[in-house]
């Protein structure tokens, strides 16, 4: 035992000395009293001077040193620490107490050392000094008896805490200047200190301006250095929070938490971390595994209030789970998701699990508000979004299934929160939770939060629910959501989506399904039987719900929103998909028209779906016909890169898969998709032809059709698909490089010898003919023999007669064009003879009508027709004649009518007995004639005018349309005084002639045939009113991506007109003085209140499609030839001059004749979506605002000197005259004079009296406004379908836990005032008052019984800016927000609700100038 203690004794001795030595280099016994009294009284937060003499000896020591130091501290503290307190050693304080060693002179000389590296320019010596030396404190300071010893300063603390950040360069290489040295140069020279009498921790502006510019460049070797060292001081303080207990010191402990939280992006981590306590600080490996174990340890209750720690741990986590940096800013910046911020964000995510795990129920809540915090402070940008739904999701797998309902319910009321970013951010929680396993609601204890756990709540309530959102954004985001359900595992989640689709839909109860999953492993569903079939009835309201639902599905795909419109497509595609809507063309036929939207990226995104719906339905002939009827026409689309897309389509679906055809192999699907999409072609999707060989055209420019390909499409020619062979050939046949004609022969002469006359027949004739130039005579007279003999027989259908005349001629065509001619004429002549007598058989005989064939009669009429365009030498006056009888028939009376044309010859014509069919071939037959002989068009002209006036047969005036605009191309003069004849027919009483007149002149003004003329352009505009919905949307097709794209200034050119043209006005000297036929005014009419809304409408659409320049002008036009021509009295003011002036009134008081730049808005939903699209828009946002000042000073001069006289005159002479305009005029003032509100007295400074009326009825307005904002901030309703607020926090199964108000709390809406909040105590219901809102309205909501104590309103929510003032309270089953006094009650949560409600806008005590002038006359 005494050598036991002799040694001891040693080695006591020895760590002695070992001590002693260490302690030289900071020259404590030379250190002046009075400095370190200075230091002291400075609160360790000035730098004081010292003698140059003991300052240039404490600069000298080196890293050495001080670890040699710490090495004996570490040494002396394991030792106490293990020691006990009988074993007689002493401790280090004794020691250092025995050696002279003042503790406040060691902390004087640390401080040094800790405020000396801190400064910006500080060279790594002094960084990594200030490091050990803040290292070497904390050491100090967790050894036992360092409080009595009093080692410990708060201040000295905080700020060896904060060395951690300052001592390593934040913004290392951002900035360098040329001319600065190296700190491993600049080491080897003695920094002269600054004489200054204190050294300022916290520089001026301009001298950390300074500081920045010169900034030094640090090597590698300088940075390790450093983090050697900053390892050493976390290590220094984990030790310390092992054994030093901050319970008493919140303000270390807040500190602590703030380091820790900003070192967790200090250096990327490879290996997965792991959180199990206990462990050994020297075997953590990186600094942010320090950090995260550093976090751990503050949650221990030996730093406090484990409540208090969670909330400032999750509060410091959230801003890393969002990917911000919140710093010492108010508002938290984004950082750029790079893969080191992503793995430092889902480290975060598994600790603040991990910590769920250990601590439960205590750390529940605080999960509840990080969750809460999360959604809240969610921004719009989509890839944020998407990792903060993710981290919702990840977060919410460790609650029960109580909390987790609870935050469900949370967030079904955020998803109607009035911020656009809440709503969309709460849609993508909703999909990241339906990815997880789903719930079982039996095991929720509280009934009213059970509703809350089935994916059918999330779908229907959470997603669906969205439809009526005021957002585009949202709106097409929930139904892309929509669709992406049906593509989810859970066979819950597509019941959910039929049963919004579907009137009847057929469960599948899975008795004891059972869910396994986790973060780590996908979803696995273990399904055990029996099944258990449940049949919902079919009930009214099913139906009628599912039948808005899809019809409302339908409008968002004719949508104004193109994200809308984009997003519908998804959704309609994936119910198409999955059978939950039917394959039905009124369905698809949706997505064949949205691939000719307007939008190119709805067009991309239709073809698209189409694609996707036809590789999952192949074999669907409705879908294979959708997908011809979107993709074929895109070929010809304007938008190079939707062609491209189309073409792509088609040569993947058909090209590609035409592969060499054997009888004995059976066709693989891809290759009966093929075939089955060309049999269509050749049969129901026949229109498609021009737009297929348009595709073929462009491939046959990149040599797409190879000899193989040829010979592999020959091989099906004979198949029973042979058709589609035919059609691809007679494509290709032109392009191709060598064909075999010998093939193509013998399938000719087979099918002359069958007599089989199919729908091959036309394509094999097409093939013939573009191959004619490569055959020999013989073959050629064969052909044209076979070809003759059946045209000879009229047997086959008008296409085929086309065709195969159409052949002959390719086969008589030489260089001779003599030659050609005689062919044609000898060849066609034989034709339109044996025509003409089978006409002169009919009509010169008077039985013959009665026995007529139809059928027969058409094809000798359609044969004489296309005959006779190749051989005009050869039709004689008789065959006119006849085909002039087969129209109409001679009579001597002319028939009662008021008026006729002065075209119309005096012979008038009625209608024979021939049936309707057959004379309107004649008419088309007639036309071909007219074609080429231009005396016929001379003649007939006023007849086919006369016929569109007076005739009643649809068909002949359909026709008499066609043929007038087909001659208008050839003889453009001549029919030119024909167009009002033929734009009459716009308001036809059949929908389908004008539609069928709305092309025919769109294409002529569109290759500019026709001009706007006359009454053309106000015809045109009637169509927009068109009480067919359908011809109404194909005008405003035609005319805005069609005419318009030709005068981009004929809106605003004809706009005036309009107001007198559709008013019937005549009254004005210049405008509405083109000749009409008073049958064509009175059609053309929209004269009458019954027609204002027409009118309203088509002056809407006008202004909406107007540039800013446009509104400008045509608002001083609108001055100056109509308000100063009343003001003049050069227009009547009678009855319908008031018409007149006061639609004029109602037109500028529009909010489409605002310019655009001033209407636009500077906030709200408009720069939401523009932060939500790209970058882009918002500047153009920015820049609008921009605009906005000098435009509002242009349109205030103009208003002032063009405008302003005139309505005081028209003023003055409408009280003169008594006139019922005078209250539009003051209407138009009223809306007029709201973006001058104070300049009314400046702007009418001529008319004093008319100052006041606008002053009075802007503020009776404003009155009006202030009330309706009150009445809508009062009317509050909660969710007649939820559950109460009240009624979920007394039966929820989580009990509120009482703690003091915390600045990391629920979310909550904002205080009226301190004043009336202290006060406030109140159990009011607040009751819904005022107009319904309509369910797509976002509702308000408050929770009931609102109380808070005295200190509660200055401690605000974090997430809560001042300014925030929404109606809404996120309730999760607790809050943040208690009474002081109401420990007993626990079921007492109240939240704020003021009973004084605040004070309305100041009332004016205004009367009208007219009222007070009658009161004092009598």
């Amino acid at each position: 035992m005494c050598e036991t203690s002799i040694s001891g004794g040693f080695i006591r001795s020895q760590n002695k000395m070992e001590l002693t030595s260490a302690l030289q280099f900071l020259k404590l016994n030379e250190i002046p009293q009075a400095w370190v009294n200075a230091v002291w009284d400075a609160e360790f937060t000035e730098m004081k001077l010292m003698e140059d003499n003991i300052e240039e000896g404490l600069v000298a020591c080196g890293d050495q040193a001080f670890r040699s130091l710490y090495t004996c501290l570490m040494a002396y503290a394991s030792q106490q620490q293990t020691s006990s307190r009988d074993d007689g050693s002493l401790s280090i304080w004794t020691e250092l107490s025995e050696n002279g060693v003042s503790m406040k002179s060691l902390m004087a000389v640390l401080s040094f050392f800790v405020l000396r590296g801190k400064n910006k320019s500080a060279t790594v010596r002094q960084r990594v000094g200030c490091l050990h030396a803040a290292s070497l404190y904390l050491l100090l300071l967790g050894i036992p008896g360092s409080i009595s010893n009093q080692v410990f300063h708060e201040i000295l603390l905080d700020t060896c805490l904060n060395t951690s950040s300052q001592c390593w360069p934040q913004d290392y290489g951002k900035k360098r200047k040329k001319d600065t040295l190296k700190c491993s140069q600049a080491e080897g020279k003695r920094s002269k200190p600054q004489r200054k009498e204190t050294l300022e921790l916290h520089m001026d502006v301009d001298e950390e301006e300074e500081e920045e510019e010169e900034e030094l460049h640090f090597s590698c070797q300088d940075l390790s250095k450093i983090r050697e060292a900053l390892v050493l001081l976390l290590q220094s303080l984990l030790r310390l929070l092992q054994t030093f207990a901050l319970k008493d010191k919140p303000q270390s402990s807040s500190s602590c938490t703030q380091i820790f939280s900003k070192l967790l992006y200090f250096e990327p981590v490879i290996s997965e971390l792991s959180f199990d306590a206990g462990k050994d600080v020297t075997k953590l490996q990186s600094i942010p595994e320090m950090a995260f174990y550093g976090l751990q340890l503050l949650c221990t209750p030996k730093h406090g209030d484990q409540r208090e720690s969670l909330r400032k741990v999750f509060h410091q986590l959230l801003y890393v789970i969002l990917m911000m940096n919140k710093g010492d800013r108010r508002t938290p910046t984004l950082l750029v998701p790079s893969q080191a911020i992503l793995t430092t964000r889902n480290q975060a995510i598994r600790f603040v699990c991990h910590i769920v795990e250990e601590l439960k129920d205590l750390a529940l809540p605080f999960v509840q508000i990080l969750l809460q915090h999360i959604c809240y402070q969610m921004v719009e940008k989509s890839e944020f979004r998407s990792h903060g739904a993710q981290a919702v999701g990840m977060l919410t797998s460790p609650l029960s299934n109580a909390d987790y309902a609870c935050f469900i319910k949370w967030l079904y009321k955020f998803s109607r929160h009035s911020k656009m970013a809440s709503r969309l951010f709460s849609v993508d929680v909703g999909m990241v939770l339906l990815g997880q396993p789903e719930r079982d609601n039996e095991d929720c204890i509280d009934p009213e939060l059970a509703c809350y756990l089935p994916h059918k709540f999330l779908i229907q309530s959470l997603l669906f629910a969205r439809r009526y959102d005021q957002s585009p954004t949202v709106q097409g985001h929930a139904l892309t959501c929509l669709a992406q359900c049906l593509e989810l595992p859970s066979l819950n989640a597509t019941r959910a989506v039929q049963s919004l689709f579907c009137a009847t839909v057929t469960q599948s109860v899975l008795e004891g399904e059972t869910t396994v999953g986790s973060l780590q492993q996908p979803q696995s569903t273990y399904r055990s039987l029996p099944f258990r079939t449940v049949e919902i009835s079919n009930s009214d309201t099913m139906v009628c719900d599912a039948k808005e639902n899809l019809s409302l599905l339908l409008r968002r795909v004719q949508n104004s929103k193109t994200n809308v419109r984009k997003s519908a497509l998804q959704a309609l595609v994936g119910l198409l998909k999955h059978d939950v809507i039917p394959l039905s063309w009124e369905n698809l036929s949706v997505l064949s028209e949205r691939c000719r939207d307007p939008a190119v990226s709805v067009k991309k995104k239709a073809l698209l779906c189409v694609g996707e719906l036809l590789n999952a339905k192949p074999d669907c002939s409705t879908v294979q016909k959708a997908w011809l009827e979107g993709v074929v026409a895109a070929v010809v689309d304007p938008e190079s890169s939707v062609q491209e897309k189309a073409l792509e389509a088609l040569d993947q679906v058909l090209l590609s898969q035409i592969k060499v055809y054997s009888a004995s192999r059976h066709l693989d699907s891809s290759q009966r998709l093929t075939w089955n999409l060309l049999n269509l072609l050749c049969d129901e999707c026949q229109n498609l032809s021009q737009y297929f060989s348009r595709a073929f055209s462009i491939w046959s420019k990149q040599n797409k059709f190879t000899t193989t390909f040829i010979t592999n499409l020959i091989s099906h020619t004979e198949a029973d698909h042979g058709a589609g062979a035919w059609l691809l050939l007679s494509k290709v046949v032109a392009a191709s490089p060598k064909i075999p004609y010998g093939v193509i022969l013998d399938a000719w002469d087979s099918m002359v010898s069958s007599k089989d006359v199919s729908a091959r027949t036309c394509h094999i004739l097409c093939v013939i003919g573009e191959i004619s130039a490569h055959l020999n005579e013989d073959a050629k007279e064969r052909i044209v023999d076979d070809l003759m003999s059946w045209l000879k027989t009229f047997t086959m259908s008008p296409e085929v007669i086309s065709a195969a005349i159409e052949t002959l001629h390719q086969l008589g065509s030489s260089e001779d064009v003599k030659q050609t001619q005689a062919f044609l004429d000898h060849r066609c002549g034989e034709l339109v003879s044996l025509c003409e007598v089978y006409l002169a058989s009919i009509i010169l005989n008077e039985s013959g009508a009665q026995n007529i064939n139809e059928e027969l009669m058409v094809r000798y009429l359609h044969t004489l027709g296309v005959a006779s365009l190749n051989c005009p030498a050869r039709v004689s006056k008789r065959v006119v004649l006849l085909v002039e009888s087969v129209v109409t028939t001679h009579s001597d009376k002319l028939p009662d009518l008021d008026e006729l044309p002065n075209s119309v010859p005096l012979s008038q014509f009625k209608a024979n007995s021939l049936p309707t069919r057959v004379r309107a071939h004649g008419v088309i037959t007639l036309g071909k004639l007219c074609l080429q002989h231009e005396d016929l068009v001379q003649k007939y002209l006023p007849v086919w005018a006369r016929e569109l006036e007076v005739g009643t047969e649809v068909a002949l005036r359909n026709n008499v349309v066609v043929i007038m605009c087909d001659l208008c191309v050839r003889y453009t003069n001549k029919v030119d005084h024909y167009i009002p004849n033929i734009s009459a027919c716009l308001r036809d009483n059949d929908p389908i002639i004008r539609e069928q007149t709305l092309i025919m002149l769109t294409n002529l003004l569109q290759e500019q045939f026709v001009k706007w003329k006359g009454s053309l352009f106000f015809r045109f505009m009637v169509m927009l009113v068109d009480p067919v919905p359908a011809n109404a949307s194909l005008c405003e097709y035609c005319l805005l991506h069609i005419l318009l794209k030709k005068n981009t200034e004929m809106f605003s050119q004809h706009f005036i007109e309009c107001i007198f043209h559709f008013n019937s006005y005549s009254g004005h000297t210049s405008y509405n003085k083109f000749p009409q036929t008073k049958s064509d005014k009175v059609r053309f009419s929209l004269k009458g209140p019954q027609h204002r809304e027409k009118r309203f409408r088509i002056y809407r659409f006008l202004l909406e499609h107007f540039t800013d320049a446009q509104r400008f002008n045509i608002t001083n036009k609108i001055n100056q030839n109509v308000l100063a021509l009343f003001a003049d009295e050069e227009l009547r003011l009678d009855a319908e001059g008031a018409d007149i002036l006061s639609e004029t009134f109602n037109i500028l008081t529009l909010k489409e004749m605002k310019l655009q730049v001033m209407s636009a808005p500077h906030g709200g939903v408009a720069v939401e979506e523009a932060e939500e699209e790209n970058a882009a828009a918002m500047a153009k946002v920015v820049i609008q605002a921009a605009q906005n000042k000098v435009v509002s000073q242009v349109r205030k001069k103009a208003f002032i000197e063009n405008t302003v006289p005139l309505i005081i005159s028209l003023k003055h002479l409408l009280e003169r005259q008594r006139s019922s305009v005078l209250k539009d005029l003051m209407v138009y003032l009223q809306v007029t004079m709201q973006d001058y509100r104070n300049e009314v007295k400046e702007f009418f400074a001529g008319d004093e009296q008319l100052a006041a009326e606008v002053e009075f009825a802007l503020k009776e307005a404003e009155k009006q406004r202030e009330m309706e904002k009150q009445m809508d901030n009062c009317s509050l309703m909660e969710d007649p379908q939820m559950p109460t607020a009240q009624a979920s926090l007394r039966n929820s199964p989580i009990k509120p836990r009482l703690f003091l108000p915390l600045n990391f709390a629920t979310p909550q809406p904002s205080r009226p005032s301190p004043v009336n909040a202290r006060l406030t105590l109140t159990e009011k219901h607040v009751h819904f008052r005022g107009r319904c809102r309509p369910e797509e309205d976002l509702e308000s909501m408050v929770l009931e019984k609102t109380l808070m104590h005295a200190g509660a309103a200055k401690n605000r929510a974090i997430s809560t800016p001042r300014d925030f003032g929404i109606n809404v309270t996120f309730e999760g089953g607790f809050s943040a927000i208690y009474s002081e006094t109401s420990h007993d009650e626990e079921n007492g949560v109240l939240h704020v609700q003021s009973e004084q409600t605040s004070p309305g806008p100041r009332q004016w005590n205004v009367q009208s100038p007219l009222r007070q002038k009658k009161k004092a006359i009598s």
